[in-house]
């Protein structure tokens, strides 16, 4: 059901400019925003009820680029481009970056419940953004159906 979302190209550039003062506004640099997006996929909850249909993000594989995060966050913050203090105190660089990628650092795995929170949070907010778009634009009865095929 992936292909409704091909329809909707243009209408997500479109939102995506809107958002971005929200992503600006958020713990999230572009950069790591890009790398939440990519782990996202969109839904439509409810798609044969007209009423109550509704783009959900599925943020199923959001958990595996947390650790990622940081790495994106640290690589800016050497090269001048991001603000200082991640959501961690300390540590970083190559080493931390291979023992997370074996599962030995830290604690819970290496995923940080609460940026993990914030990502699915943003992400809801943006499918809701983009709905309310489609509706504003009146295509979103027509995006709705094409899900459904």
């Amino acid at each position: 059901m992936q292909n409704w979302t091909d329809s909707i190209v243009g209408e997500r550039m479109a939102v995506d400019r809107e958002f971005n003062q929200r992503v600006r506004d958020s713990a999230f640099t572009s950069q790591e925003w890009g790398l939440i997006m990519t782990a996202t996929e969109f839904e439509i909850e409810n798609a044969d009820d007209a009423e109550n249909a509704r783009i959900v993000a599925d943020t199923e594989k959001v958990p595996q680029i947390i650790p990622e995060l940081e790495n994106v966050r640290s690589q800016m913050q050497s090269m001048g481009g991001a603000p200082e203090g991640g959501t961690r105190g300390g540590g970083g660089g190559l080493f931390d970056s291979i023992k997370g990628a074996l599962g030995l650092g830290g604690s819970g795995g290496g995923v940080d419940q609460e940026r993990l929170e914030r990502a699915e949070r943003l992400t809801q907010e943006y499918a809701d953004e983009l709905q309310s778009h489609l509706e504003r634009k009146g295509k979103w009865q027509q995006v709705r159906l094409a899900y459904q095929e």
